[in-house]
């Protein structure tokens, strides 16, 4: 996924607001910061979906305008990549190395049907 900034312009009067704001953008997932500039919120993340943060604002704050998304370059990201080793998985270890438990059996009676079978409960 591509990392994108968007910015959002809110109504915000108090901070009560300003806070319940910054609450709804962060909930989103792929969210990795969030911050106010005035009435306006920026978020960067990986993958979000700028609609439906604008659609969650506006339920919830009465008035929400997508102003500006944009792409993130992260030159300096690649650089730390490509100097990093590759780290081989480990094998899997043998099966036979586990002991397997096999859960034990609740007991049940048995109650032989032919033996007991009494048509007269009474008596």
């Amino acid at each position: 996924m591509v990392k994108q900034k968007m910015v959002l312009k809110v109504s915000m009067e108090d901070p009560k607001k300003r806070s319940k704001a910054l609450q709804i953008a962060t909930r989103f997932i792929g969210v990795i910061s969030a911050s106010l500039e005035g009435d306006k919120i920026v978020v960067v993340g990986d993958g979000i979906d700028a609609i439906a943060l604008t659609t969650a604002l506006r339920k919830r704050m009465f008035y929400a305008e997508l102003i500006n998304v944009a792409p993130v370059e992260a030159k300096k990201e690649e650089k730390k990549e490509e100097k990093k080793e590759e780290k081989k998985p480990t094998p899997p270890l043998p099966y036979h190395n586990f002991a397997v438990v096999q859960p034990y059996p609740y007991p049940y009676p048995y109650v032989d049907q032919e033996s007991s079978y009494d048509p007269c409960r009474i008596m």
